[in-house]
């Protein structure tokens, strides 16, 4: 069984090294460190940044697979002893779960291509019609990303919310901060289906719920954005919902209007209006960023009528109460039957899945 299990790492780590060219990346840092090594080479600020940026994570990719195939080393090594003296494999359960674990996250970190995958993320959920079905699933899908992102050490910032007339949530935006947020929520793009029993239906009969997501990385201060004000409108307003007497008795919530584009964004959590503003022209940053660069690759189209209809047809997943319990990703095609630790934030098998598929495709 050990023997087994240590076969198929090295194979798992065999498979990483031949696909993402470990050995190219090793000889990449070499000519990097020899490029910065020159003094001139500091003379360019901007080529000084790239050169470094890119310098740092090819040596966090390579130090990653270093690490991990000398566990599997020492592990080998370890299994020979136990073979040996006729000693108990449970010894070695923890060093296997390490690997396991590992090994899972760099297969992640290795799929990375985006030159944007390593930032923030806003994460945006609507809920399509349907009411208290669809505003009550709009807030399961936000839960989820959230205790996504608490299993990942990640910090979270609600940046807007619209709650539901009954229960749950039209419209959520949320800030997601943790290297790589952004290059993992990305496979969460478009309408995310719900079929189950409804809790708010007397007769018990199955219904189907639609939301939309779309998730956009956050601009950081490398990447110049002019936002003239002559381009924009700003309305402030009382907020809603959750934050004290405070948010209820002030206008601190800030809209702002992109008037070239149409592009509008909102924040309404903070309790200063200042606060909000500063919240809000960053993610219209991040909008603007996002609106250009896929116009520039001519995926813009594309990637909006990914999540264009929040109606059947137009899923990219599935979550299945009823009559069986079944998540599948219709692009991937990869199905777990676990549910319940699904919308508790256990998505990294789904996150994994569509970047292997989208790397095919």
């Amino acid at each position: 069984m050990l023997e087994h299990i240590i076969q198929s790492y090295k194979k798992r780590i065999n498979i990483l090294s031949n696909l993402f060219e470990i050995n190219i990346k090793k000889k990449q840092i070499q000519e990097l460190e020899c490029k910065i090594s020159n003094l001139s080479f500091w003379n360019n600020k901007n080529t000084v940044e790239k050169t470094v940026v890119k310098l740092n994570n090819l040596k966090n990719i390579y130090k990653s697979w270093y690490n991990i195939n000398n566990k599997i080393k020492d592990l080998i090594e370890f299994a020979k002893l136990i073979t040996l003296e006729n000693a108990d494999e449970q010894l070695v359960t923890k060093e296997i779960k390490d690997i396991n674990e590992e090994l899972s996250k760099l297969e992640i970190k290795l799929k990375f291509t985006g030159q944007n995958d390593e930032n923030n993320a806003f994460i945006s959920i609507n809920a399509g019609a349907g009411g208290k079905e669809s505003c009550d699933w709009a807030q399961i899908l936000s839960r989820m990303y959230l205790r996504w992102a608490e299993n990942h050490n990640f910090k979270t910032k609600i940046v807007y919310i619209l709650s539901g007339e009954e229960v749950g949530i039209k419209k959520i935006t949320m800030l997601i901060r943790g290297q790589y947020s952004y290059g993992m929520l990305q496979s969460e793009i478009g309408i995310h289906r719900l079929i189950r029993v409804s809790p708010f239906d007397s007769n018990k009969r199955r219904h189907t719920s639609f939301c939309s997501v779309d998730v956009i990385p956050e601009v950081n201060d490398k990447i110049d954005i002019i936002i003239n004000n002559k381009d924009i409108r700003i309305d402030t307003y009382r907020a809603s919902g959750a934050g004290g007497q405070h948010v209820n008795t002030t206008d601190s919530a800030v809209r702002i209007t992109h008037l070239k584009t149409g592009i509008i964004v909102q924040s309404q959590n903070e309790r200063s209006q200042i606060k909000n503003r500063a919240i809000a022209i960053k993610l219209l940053k991040a909008k603007l960023y996002e609106f250009e660069y896929k116009k520039k690759c001519n995926l813009n189209k594309k990637h909006h009528s990914e999540k264009s209809l929040i109606e059947w047809g137009n899923q990219i997943r599935s979550y299945i109460f009823m009559p069986y319990h079944l998540v599948k990703d219709h692009r991937s095609n990869y199905e777990s039957s676990k549910i319940n630790l699904i919308i508790n934030g256990d998505i990294d098998m789904f996150i994994n899945s569509y970047l292997s598929w989208k790397i095919k495709n």
